[in-house]
């Protein structure tokens, strides 16, 4: 085995862990709302506590302030905050499968970004999976019955969607080498950053902390709301950032973003089993195109030289400035 496959085994495998990791987020968090914490207390909860575990990392790499404050402050505003409150407010009012496949909408979003902003071509391909996710969007959201889902919570997911576009475009800024910022140093501060405006947002001082103290329920069962906190925090988050940012590096947005996938399929399991929210079946084939579509928007882009991809539904490798979304 080469370096360079060695290299993209670990990446693959870490992408693989991201995906679990982040699908194990909103069956989690779903009880503590239905329990009595608003959304945005739980987003905070998640990224503050998160952000106290990064604290060592981010004292380590404080050069990044200096050098790099608009991949900082892009990050901490989109990819941290943004996603996780239009998400987590999202999936108080529509399923977590639904919140999820709705999100991934992303691909979509970025072609256009691709096709009508930085006014590239985009590859046939990628337009076919954009097709295929949008039309199976329609059958997720069950269009034909005048929208079976709350418009809101639907909009909110569609937020997340926005906030998600520039993920992978700024867990790669940088490129490849010396001058590369570290990865865990972006996503301390990003997290520093997102937990500085949640709070402002949020207003935590009015959370119904005696919540934490007793239990939620999945489907029934009781679960201390202290250990769902903690998998919020330490797996669903920390890990989950750390090892998906790093799989971006040793991969490429394109590739850790088909892989990234899976995360609506693992949600979509794990609240059927664990929450009882069941889909039905042209809701289960309409999540499967949506799927189908996001691998072939972001798989399709052919790699021009060495970080220069041409144009299509995913992520490029390079933006002119450090500080977009999320």
């Amino acid at each position: 085995m080469t370096p360079g496959d060695h290299r993209k085994g670990v990446g693959l495998g870490l992408a693989l862990l991201s995906a679990l990791a982040f699908g194990g987020s909103g069956v989690a968090a779903k009880p503590l709302i239905e329990a009595g914490l608003d959304p945005l207390h739980v987003v905070w909860l998640r990224v503050a506590g998160a952000a106290l575990v990064m604290l060592p990392s981010a004292v380590r790499h404080r050069g990044l302030l200096r050098s790099r404050p608009g991949l900082l402050a892009g990050f901490g505003l989109f990819a941290v905050a943004g996603v996780q409150a239009c998400y987590f407010a999202a999936l108080s009012r529509i399923p977590v499968g639904v919140a999820l496949l709705v999100e991934y909408l992303a691909p979509a979003l970025v072609l256009g970004w691709v096709r009508f902003v930085r006014r590239r071509p985009v590859t046939r391909a990628a337009a076919v999976g954009v097709v295929l996710a949008v039309g199976g969007l329609a059958c997720v959201v069950e269009v034909w019955s005048g929208l079976g889902f709350d418009a809101l919570g639907l909009l909110l997911a569609l937020g997340a969607a926005c906030c998600q576009v520039g993920y992978f475009v700024l867990s790669d800024q940088g490129g490849d080498g010396d001058e590369a910022p570290d990865p865990l140093g972006v996503i301390a501060y990003g997290l520093l950053i997102g937990a500085a405006v949640l709070t402002v947002v949020a207003r935590p001082w009015s959370m119904e902390w005696s919540v934490l103290t007793g239990s939620a329920e999945m489907d029934g069962t009781p679960v201390a709301a202290f250990v769902l906190l903690a998998w919020i925090v330490l797996v669903a988050t920390v890990a989950a950032y750390v090892t998906g940012v790093v799989s971006v590096r040793r991969l490429s947005p394109q590739v850790a973003g088909v892989v990234a996938c899976l995360e609506a399929v693992i949600a979509t399991v794990l609240a059927w089993v664990l929450l009882g929210e069941h889909l039905s079946a042209p809701q289960i084939v309409g999540g499967a195109v949506v799927l189908a579509g996001a691998f072939i928007a972001q798989s399709s882009t052919p790699v021009k030289g060495s970080g220069e991809p041409v144009a299509s539904g995913g992520t490029e490798r390079e933006l002119s400035t450090p500080g977009t979304t999320a």
